[in-house]
């Protein structure tokens, strides 16, 4: 077993960097190479899509018939841009986690910008938030990625955002499919030449991002299939539902995408919960990396993101540790000024961590993010970026590196 720890020093980051005026592309003097914004200018579009006569769990009753519903996921995407006459910068008016309260993100990209049809089509990949969340929690990732050549797409997952957010049924059952959907959705709009988008993905390398819940249906799309346990559990959606995502369904894996190349999983949740025994785990073959908070205690740590890189023996896999963070390292914009009062105390905390800076932790996070993705959809060998640390995090980060078979 190849086990790799590198340890760095506390700065003055937080200090420097402080997140006011809700900047999401801040890229502090201590940030690690790979987190500088790349050569291309980015454009950001809003879309839907939706999937039809899907399964409506919130209104399924446990012991009756399956309901059904047109399932609209509202997206995020972001891409290199060829600006006409026009200066980098957009803001975002968002919801934040007290719905009642919107925050505005400011931004380098250029809503519904020309396209730079030229240089691509550019590998995908796909953001998918936490329960609850929206598509701007990771944004600093979406633009990030799309300036070093990528299409990035953040989905708004129905029934787990902010605004809606509804019983977990629902996205226990659907958060894999809607992370499947969106990948085949943008596929079959870049086939075609016109649109905004024509021409421009590359789907057959795609990436995905999973954040807490969105880690939970990263690792089941890249071949953890669920345990028997989880499909009948107390939590479990109605009539079996979870049987489609489990390891026990003969069907289950012939419906993964082989397109998904690789995944970054960010606090995965489910171990913890009993949703993956070491059999499932065995089933990931895609290359994944893992990030984590060693006091995560919402998703676990030893139990739960260490314990599934223990256990995914069969494919190639790194784990990065903040020393001291909790769930919310590395994915989670930085608080928005809004929020930043004794009245928003708790919905405050859904973005913060007690011993990190959020945009050093965006920082760290969007340079391995690069490393990863250029390694496994473009083929650019850094390794010494993905088995490093950076000098200046002595003492506050460790990396874990597993190959196949280990």
């Amino acid at each position: 077993m190849k086990k790799i720890f590198f340890f760095i020093a506390i700065s003055a980051f937080g200090v420097m960097v402080n997140a006011q005026q809700n900047r999401i592309d801040v890229v502090g003097p201590l940030s690690p190479q790979l987190a500088a914004f790349g050569q291309f200018n980015i454009g950001v579009t809003t879309i839907d899509v939706t999937s039809s006569n899907a399964v409506d769990v919130i209104n399924t009753p446990r012991g009756g018939d399956t309901e059904y519903y047109d399932r609209t996921l509202t997206l995020e995407i972001w891409y290199p841009a060829n600006l006409i006459g026009q200066d980098p910068g957009t803001s975002y008016e968002v919801t934040t986690r007290n719905p009642n309260m919107t925050a505005v993100l400011i931004g380098r990209a250029v809503r519904d910008a020309e396209p730079l049809v030229s240089e691509g089509p550019y590998p995908l990949v796909i953001l998918s938030h936490g329960y609850p969340g929206n598509r701007f929690l990771m944004s600093h990732t979406g633009e990030n990625l799309a300036s070093k050549g990528y299409v990035v797409a953040a989905i708004d997952h129905k029934e787990s955002t902010y605004e809606d957010q509804q019983a977990i049924t629902s996205t226990l059952y659907n958060r894999p499919l809607d992370q499947r959907f969106v990948l085949n959705s943008l596929a079959q709009m870049s086939s075609q030449s016109a649109g905004l988008l024509g021409s421009m993905i590359d789907a057959d390398n795609t990436g995905i991002i999973g954040y807490s819940m969105g880690g939970y249906g990263l690792v089941n799309n890249l071949g953890g299939g669920f345990s028997e346990q989880s499909v009948s559990g107390f939590i479990a959606p109605p009539n079996r539902l979870l049987e489609a995502h489990a390891t026990s369904n003969s069907d289950y894996r012939t419906n993964l995408d082989l397109r998904i190349k690789a995944g970054f999983a960010v606090a995965p949740w489910g171990m913890n919960a009993g949703f993956w025994e070491p059999q499932d785990l065995a089933g990931i073959r895609v290359p994944t990396f893992y990030l984590a908070g060693d006091q995560d205690s919402v998703a676990g740590y030893e139990n739960g993101t260490q314990g599934i890189f223990d256990g995914a023996v069969n494919s190639d896999r790194f784990l990065l540790t903040f020393i001291g963070a909790g769930h919310n390292a590395g994915a989670p914009i930085p608080l928005p000024e809004e929020l930043d009062n004794e009245e928003n105390t708790e919905a405050a905390a859904h973005y913060t961590d007690q011993n990190w800076d959020n945009v050093e932790m965006n920082n760290i996070m969007d340079h391995y993010v690069t490393a990863w993705f250029d390694l496994h959809l473009k083929g650019i060998i850094r390794q010494s970026a993905l088995e490093g640390i950076p000098t200046a995090y002595q003492n506050r980060l460790s990396i874990q590196h597993k190959s196949m078979g280990e």
